[in-house]
């Protein structure tokens, strides 16, 4: 009987070991992608440390050290750089998670399922457009000549230059940005509405609370972690203020208030071809974008009890 369960025990460890196998060559595809266009590409990073030169190569270029990082600050441009870049993806971090969370709670209350899914597929539709389709409809809706600044000057109001002032850059910028995605954002918070227990609003209801009684004491505490947990998992990528929407819809009369990091590196590194320069400013996203998710990864652990990781 020793002998027969020693066997058993071996071919049930072999048969795990086959199995733990095939989960790894399953990954094997993803982790080359990931080696290839993420791990890769990282030793480009040293072109940050260089007077980099593209006919000496990163091997043959002189080393500078931190030179490019002291050049950088020394620019009258980059410290605007960074405000417009942390106002902007500030706002679009603040109100893509107030307005989904809003959108998913009304949604959640249409009783009818055709209405539901009929509205939801409507809402969902922009986030799978680029921005290279969105930036023209964005522009027509906000041209001296589109619908709102008609619905403007029917009320008696002058026409707005929205895409060519500094005042009301930034907002249209947020504005856009959360109308193309609160749709899609809503998803997860639809889905975390599905686990409340109905035995809550049952209870609730036998003790006289309404329905605005029961989503503030009932649905808005059951979102908490995963609003922290969408927030802190956002708040990495509060240095992306988004190069597609941005570099579609800005001019140099707006550079004041929408000129960010990933344009302005686009800018130096691409179209002036200082290739050190743009990877320090890179390089230095990247960094701030590190410390912010871990910082954020630890709060949501400490408030909620989970984390990113």
């Amino acid at each position: 009987m020793g002998q027969n369960s020693k066997a058993a025990a071996r071919k049930s460890s072999g048969h795990a070991g086959k199995e733990k196998m095939m989960f790894h060559l399953m990954l094997l595809p993803g982790m080359i992608m990931l080696a290839i266009f993420v791990f890769v590409p990282l030793f480009g990073s040293i072109m940050a440390f260089e007077n980099y030169s593209p006919a000496k190569g990163i091997f043959g270029s002189k080393w500078v050290g931190l030179e490019n990082f002291k050049f950088i600050f020394s620019l009258p441009d980059s410290r605007q750089v960074f405000v417009n870049t942390l106002v902007i993806a500030f706002g679009k971090l603040v109100f893509n998670i107030i307005i989904p969370v809003l959108f998913a709670i009304l949604l959640n209350e249409i009783r009818v399922k055709v209405f539901k899914k009929t509205f939801q597929t409507v809402v969902y539709l922009p986030h799978f457009l680029s921005w290279v389709v969105l930036a023209t409809v964005v522009t027509n809706m906000f041209s001296l000549t589109g619908p709102i600044n008609s619905v403007i000057s029917a009320l008696g109001g002058d026409p707005i230059q929205f895409l060519a002032d500094n005042a009301w850059f930034r907002k249209v910028m947020v504005a856009t940005d959360v109308w193309k995605e609160f749709g899609y954002n809503s998803v997860v918070y639809l889905a975390a509405l599905t686990s409340i227990d109905l035995g809550l609003y049952e209870a609730a209801s036998i003790d006289g609370a309404n329905r605005f009684k029961q989503i503030l004491h009932i649905t808005l505490p059951s979102l908490l972690p995963t609003i922290v947990l969408m927030t802190a998992l956002n708040l990495g990528n509060i240095l992306n203020a988004g190069f597609d929407q941005i570099f579609n819809l800005y001019n140099p009369i707006v550079y004041q208030t929408g000129d960010i990091i990933d344009t302005y590196v686009y800018r130096i590194g691409m179209v002036e071809r200082q290739y050190s320069i743009g990877t320090a400013v890179g390089l230095f996203k990247s960094v701030i974008s590190f410390i912010l998710i871990m910082g954020a990864n630890k709060a949501a652990k400490k408030f909620t009890g989970s984390g990113i990781f």
